[in-house]
């Protein structure tokens, strides 16, 4: 009996060395997974599987990408994440819709439970069906306040970035539209082709494809920066009204993230592949083919940025009546 104990003793005393050996290893020592809490082909996933693929040329290990969709506001997939432990293994692809996933119901923690990193985005701008009688946004304003709240609007849905947008060009150009949502970008820039609506507000890089081929006409970019694209120069709106800067840009966030609670030892890691991929010119290059501005903050940075989102979107689905959870019970100041 003493002898059986023994070797039990000594086998036990060799698995907890194991254990030991492989707790003390440098992270990241095996294959990370990415859940992108958004579609296969969609924005937020292509992102995610271009830049997972730089980045793992500087990692030793592997980072699979998966989809882990459903939920209100993407909250399947940062639920599965966030249940998941928080030591770099897992990471959740993400963009700047999921912050309205807290005051909608879908889950009940702050932004700030994640560690995010931006890759980028693509800008916003308003555009009309090609044959359309508004040939600039002056034109259009003009028209929208001879009649207000007449002139329908596709912006995505209520509480979208780009519904927020057109907020904000309303607020910034003194006029009112009547906005008429959609569930997302393509079917509002659908309802613009089959004139349902006199104008859309999504990306620059879900119109592209539109504008090349002659469907629609761009009037405004609604950034400080012009466009180019199809041969031509889009203006900026910031040009046409002064003081659109109190409202604008309130651009794109997509990127992924790691548990907020995670090591400083992870979060480094992550940061050094990440700043590397971010300067590659492979990111350049994607960036540049698909209409996408690169971001490249993290951490703190990226917190804050995401921490305004929050705020704007939160109150937004609050005045729209849209939320089922009060933003400051949550703890997020209004704007």
């Amino acid at each position: 009996m003493k002898r059986g104990i023994g070797k039990l003793t000594a086998v036990a005393a060799m698995m907890i060395g194991l254990g030991s050996a492989a707790a003390a290893q440098d992270y990241p020592y095996r294959d990370i997974t990415t859940a992108v809490v958004w579609g296969a082909g969609g924005g937020t996933d292509s992102i995610n599987r271009m830049i997972m693929a730089e980045m793992e040329k500087h990692l030793p290990v592997s980072i699979n990408v998966i989809n882990q969709t459903g939920g209100v506001a993407g909250s399947n997939g940062m639920v599965y994440v966030m249940n998941q432990p928080d030591d770099g293994y897992t990471l959740v692809g993400l963009s700047e819709s999921n912050v309205t996933a807290a005051v909608q119901g879908g889950w009940d923690k702050k932004f700030d439970y994640w560690y995010p990193f931006i890759v980028g985005g693509s800008p916003d701008l308003i555009s009309v069906p090609a044959d359309s009688p508004y040939g600039t946004l002056q034109e259009l304003v003009d028209a929208a306040k001879a009649a207000p709240g007449t002139i329908p609007a596709a912006a995505s849905g209520a509480g979208s970035i780009h519904h927020l947008n057109l907020l904000a060009i309303e607020n910034g150009a003194d006029v009112t539209f009547n906005f008429i949502p959609y569930k997302g970008s393509a079917p509002g820039q659908e309802a613009a082709l089959a004139g349902e609506v006199a104008l859309v507000v999504t990306s620059l890089a879900e119109q592209a494809a539109l504008i090349e081929g002659g469907k629609l006409k761009p009037l405004a970019m609604l950034t400080p920066e012009t466009a180019e694209i199809a041969g031509m120069t889009v203006p900026s709106a910031f040009d046409i009204y002064d003081g659109l800067d109190a409202y604008l840009p309130l651009k794109q966030a997509i990127g992924f993230a790691v548990h907020n609670s995670a090591s400083d030892d992870v979060k480094s890691a992550l940061g050094t592949a990440f700043e590397a991929a971010i300067a590659s010119d492979v990111v350049a290059d994607w960036a540049s083919a698909n209409n996408y501005d690169v971001g490249g903050q993290y951490g703190e940075e990226a917190q804050a940025l995401f921490e305004t989102l929050e705020a704007n979107f939160a109150y937004t689905l609050k005045e729209l009546g849209a939320t089922t959870v009060d933003p400051a019970s949550l703890g997020i100041d209004k704007p």
